[in-house]
């Protein structure tokens, strides 16, 4: 009973339909991971009117330790002054901005800290930064 039951089994696969109507176009392909010009230039505003228009902006993943950890030492050391973040991994274009922040700052990683329009960088250059006083005089600038 078994061989037969193995047997009925094995028999009721579907053969594989002809490679053709599994082809796709490079062009399809190409269409699905390049970066259309529209897209590209609301992000590209999104992220030059974010830097310029606010005195901290922190482009940041909500999962991120050493984002929490630039995150935390903004509100610790300077509560009177609101920080615009933005959560990268809670955006739909949030791979978009990253890829734009790497052409901008040369840093694709989060966290990704401008202030009043000067990149800072990542959580380690904040806490360094912060140190050398030179977080709290570009903040007072």
């Amino acid at each position: 009973m078994f061989p037969r039951i193995l047997y009925n089994t094995l028999s009721l696969r579907r053969p594989r339909p002809p490679q053709s109507s599994f082809a796709l176009s490079a062009s399809f392909f190409a269409s699905l991971f390049h970066n259309q010009p529209a897209a590209s230039m609301s992000v590209k505003e999104l992220v030059d009117s974010a830097i310029a228009e606010n005195k901290i902006a922190i482009f940041s993943k909500s999962w991120c330790p050493y984002c929490k950890k630039a995150k935390a030492l903004f509100a610790e050391e300077f509560p009177e002054v609101e920080a615009t973040i933005f959560e990268l991994d809670e955006r739909d274009d949030g791979s978009a901005i990253q890829e734009y922040l790497l052409k901008v700052s040369g840093q694709r990683t989060v966290p990704n800290v401008f202030v009043n329009g000067e990149h800072v960088g990542g959580s380690d250059d904040v806490r360094a930064s912060f140190n050398q006083g030179k977080l709290t005089q570009l903040i007072n600038a």
